[in-house]
């Protein structure tokens, strides 16, 4: 349980907006979404540890998105979408100028694919050691370093931050720039993640239904690290999460670190570094 969480609550999130979201706050600035999923039963799925997420399609999240004046954002494969790009061509194609993939390839993927990938608007893969799908952190680090040779791209890992311990000088040196999904996760990997947001790491403000953490302790503590390094998104459908996400999710954020730094988390620093 989260401590601005109401853990036992959960929304179910098929072909609509996030129930009880409510109107959402007004912004007179833009939002960019760093992190959403679109799961659409037209594609490929792979069931997870059993696990296998009802639909959330398209006009789902743009009406969600609308009342909370995104503008833009980046579209992340899951775990049960595996190495399947047509849906994430598809989602892209339909989404338009300002949004981008964050897609999952086998480490054997050719340098040829990798470019292709990013003609159609990837750019970033997702590495999810959360639930088990990489072996070891040299994979990491040699196909996060090829691909931002070849097509410039950086590299997301979903996992607990405790766990990076070992690596963070080797996670800090790699070429390819590198952000952490929903905050690291966990209370003791907060340390951790500040040692990686030391070397240049970025930090997705997301998933807040989901982490075992102080959220908004966690969220000023990052941006006195470095005030380019949190990304908001919503997490949505937040498959799994213990919360779903929340309009007051934002809220949150804002009072947690003032409007110059929430400013930036909402919009200047992702889309710095998506490009």
């Amino acid at each position: 349980m989260t401590k601005n969480g109401r853990s036992g609550r959960r929304a179910v999130l098929v072909g609509a907006a996030v129930a009880g979201m409510g109107p959402g706050p007004t912004h007179a600035q833009p939002v960019f979404d760093s992190h959403f999923h679109i799961i659409d039963p037209r594609f490929p799925l792979i069931a997870n540890e059993g696990y296998l997420p009802p639909p959330y399609l398209l006009p789902a999240y743009r009406a969600a998105a609308g009342k909370l004046g995104i503008t833009a954002g980046a579209v992340v494969s899951g775990s049960f979408q595996g190495f399947d790009q047509t849906y994430l061509r598809a989602t892209l194609a339909e989404l338009g100028p300002g949004w981008v993939g964050v897609a999952q390839v086998p480490p054997d993927i050719t340098d040829a694919a990798l470019l292709d990938l990013s003609h159609a608007g990837v750019r970033a893969l997702r590495f999810n050691m959360y639930r088990g799908r990489i072996d070891s952190v040299d994979d990491v680090v040699a196909l996060a370093t090829r691909a931002h040779a070849v097509a410039g791209w950086h590299a997301e890992i979903y996992a607990d931050a405790a766990a990076l311990r070992p690596y963070v000088d080797r996670l800090g040196r790699m070429p390819a720039p590198l952000s952490i999904d929903h905050l690291g996760m966990t209370q003791a990997g907060l340390p951790v993640l500040l040692d990686l947001v030391s070397a240049g790491v970025k930090v997705k403000a997301t998933g807040f239904g989901r982490v075992k953490m102080d959220v908004p302790q966690a969220l000023a503590a990052i941006a006195a690290r470095d005030p380019a390094a949190l990304m908001f998104g919503t997490d949505l459908p937040s498959t799994r999460a213990a919360r779903p996400f929340e309009a007051s999710d934002v809220d949150l954020l804002r009072n947690a670190l003032g409007p110059d730094l929430a400013r930036r988390a909402l919009w200047d620093n992702a889309k710095a570094f998506y490009g």
